[in-house]
């Protein structure tokens, strides 16, 4: 039987993977898991006590020497296995995926694909980790007897936090890097996603992945979450979710390498000169994808008034396009993960329009399902302005010049990305060099991929670097081995 037919019992309780083993939780709490859209069981999930989470944490750092001897191209050989048996189950995780996070199902589907094709460039990547060698007389007073061999090194227990947004990608580019560098890894998946985690995990075990090199835990937050930022056998946390959260976890971790990837509210500055038709198709697509649930979403337009009339005849009819409804029937607008986002939108919507903004279209609410909203006249006193809605709501800002546009992107206390709108590759590079964000999109979406590029925020989008490469130097460490020669 193989672990993937392990994961679950025929009741559609799940188990987690402790040791190489699915284990069902020892006090025997679950918790339903249903789908946003319709309230359909998606499957149970264990709670996990702190004691197990503990047990979890103890294999870990037991199995990890042993996994960091191996060699490098047997730790790439079971990752490649990991991806194609991922993309075998591509169609039937992300059906759960779909239904788990309302996800449309062909980006769901994709988001699975996607996630193979991560693993493998990280399984190739890893063979390209060199060293260097030093030698003393390149600095005063010293010869050349003094030589210095500096290698990378694994951190050690790697403890991995995931989002619901994308349970299988965002996931995976933290457990992929950490695995092939040497590194075992304690996988904390969020609730809602925490199923399509689990499977995800059941691709590395069947690709042969040793008992103990990774390990789940899974439950309540408020139960293990502390327990396991604060344990002192983790040697490095990697972190996606909220800034609230991020900050808490930083605090609490104390001094130990981290990785966060947290909120933003990235702005799109369209300049007089923009192709607008393209300026258009990009702005809706990177608003709306996934229902705005995307950190690196475009949450506001910071346009020249002289051209916002005219943006906004073009934004308004591809909004209205946008289908609303299941995502079983690829929608592109689904339900939020939950009541709580779905009020806290509807509220950034109503105190614009309280305000003074004015509704374009959308502003409907029915449940979780917010319509696409799209909000001209928008003003620094409204908190749409300035908060991460996370949800399909766009507020248009109209600005007098450059260097308004470039005061209020900078004036947010996130820093993730931005676009600039343009065809003066002079203009582009003079605002992108003022803006305070980890990167700047020239005439294009603010997004994620490509999975290779360097994926950074500052202030309180994030610290640290993602992308493979640069993702396996963070999981990785410089060990110097000096050598001194006989005269």
């Amino acid at each position: 039987m193989t672990n993937f037919n392990q994961l679950t019992m025929a009741s559609q309780h799940y188990r987690y993977l402790l040791d190489g083993q699915w284990c069902e939780p020892g006090t025997g709490d679950y918790e339903a898991i249903r789908a946003p859209y319709d309230d359909s069981l998606v499957g149970y999930l264990p709670l996990m006590t702190q004691e197990e989470a503990g047990r979890a944490i103890a294999g870990a750092k037991k199995a990890q020497p042993e996994w960091a001897a191996a060699p490098v191209n047997e730790r790439s050989r079971i990752l490649f296995r990991a991806a194609d048996i991922l993309e075998e189950r591509a169609t039937e995780i992300g059906s759960v995926l779909m239904k788990e996070i309302a996800k449309k199902r062909g980006s769901a589907i994709d988001e699975v694909k996607r996630t193979a094709d991560f693993i493998r460039y990280t399984a190739e990547e890893g063979k390209r980790i060199v060293g260097e060698t030093l030698h003393g007389d390149s600095f005063p007073g010293f010869d050349r007897r003094k030589v210095s061999v500096v290698h990378r090194v694994p951190l050690g227990v790697v403890l991995a936090i995931s989002p619901f947004n994308y349970p299988i990608n965002l996931a995976a580019s933290k457990i992929a890097p950490a695995l092939v560098t040497g590194n075992t890894v304690v996988f904390k998946p969020a609730t809602q996603g925490a199923i399509s985690g689990l499977l995800l995990v059941a691709a590395f075990a069947d690709a042969g992945l040793p008992a103990g090199v990774l390990n789940t835990v899974v439950g309540r937050g408020s139960v293990i979450g502390d327990y396991l930022v604060q344990h002192p056998d983790i040697s490095m946390i990697t972190f996606t979710g909220g800034s609230v959260n991020g900050a808490r976890i930083a605090k609490q971790a104390g001094m130990i390498p981290m990785v966060m990837e947290l909120g933003g509210k990235d702005a799109a500055i369209v300049l007089p000169d923009a192709d607008l038709d393209v300026v258009a198709k990009h702005i809706v697509s990177g608003a709306f994808s996934y229902s705005g649930q995307r950190c690196t979403a475009v949450k506001r337009i910071l346009v020249m008034d002289s051209i916002a009339d005219e943006l906004i005849k073009r934004l308004v009819p591809l909004v209205e396009k946008l289908s609303i409804g299941n995502p079983e029937e690829n929608a592109d607008i689904t339900p939020l993960i939950n009541d709580s986002s779905a009020d806290y939108v509807a509220g950034l919507i109503d105190d614009a329009v309280l305000k003074g903004a004015q509704l374009l279209t959308g502003g409907h609410r029915d449940g979780r399902l917010i319509h696409p909203t799209l909000l001209d006249a928008v003003t620094v006193d409204m908190r749409i302005a300035w908060e991460e809605p996370f949800g399909p709501a766009l507020p248009i800002l109209r600005v007098s010049s450059e260097q308004e546009a470039i005061d209020i992107a900078n004036a947010s206390e996130y820093g993730l990305q931005s676009s600039i709108f343009t065809k003066d590759i002079e203009a582009a590079f003079r605002i992108a060099n003022q803006l305070e964000v980890g990167t700047v999109q020239i005439n294009g979406r603010t997004e994620r991929g490509p999975d290779h590029f360097p994926f950074m925020g500052v202030k309180s989008s994030g610290m640290g670097t993602q992308g493979i490469a640069y993702s396996i130097q963070s999981m990785t460490r410089q060990k110097s081995t000096v050598i001194n020669l006989s005269e």
